[in-house]
């Protein structure tokens, strides 16, 4: 009687071992490229959010200095926008004499719950000149 030709038992538990490990692999990458890329949409809507309060700030009532704060509709991001004098140097503005205009620093800063749990949060922040008060 000839040799049965096939794979043995443990020739078949070996590839379906191998096989698991391979797709367990896969798996795991996927899901962190999806995570991923659900962090990137996060941080560039949270971008957007603080371009358009810095873009908003002084256009329909004068900058004046303070704090504003809000959160988006679905409250899963909540910003502060920050508004002060820009003071280079504290011995130079007291010599100086009143302007009709000043320059002002605005920043946004907008948080978020990242997917982990983690506050994440974006900061951006610019100078504009406007008139005094």
């Amino acid at each position: 009687m000839g040799r049965q030709r096939g794979f043995t038992l443990v020739e078949v538990v070996v590839a379906f071992l191998l096989l698991s490990l391979v797709l367990v692999t896969v798996f795991e990458i996927f899901t962190r490229g999806l995570q991923r890329a659900g962090e990137l949409d996060n941080y560039s809507r949270a971008l957007a959010i603080a371009q358009s309060e810095i873009a908003s700030a002084g256009v329909e009532d004068a900058l004046a200095e303070g704090e504003m704060r809000g959160e988006t509709d679905d409250r899963q991001f909540h910003w502060v926008m920050s508004v002060h004098k820009y003071v280079e140097d504290a011995q130079a503005q007291q010599a100086a004499q009143p302007a009709a205009y000043a320059l002002y620093r605005l920043e946004a800063r907008v948080g978020w719950q990242g997917g982990t749990g983690t506050e994440r949060e974006v900061a951006l922040s610019t100078l504009v000149l406007a008139q005094n008060k």
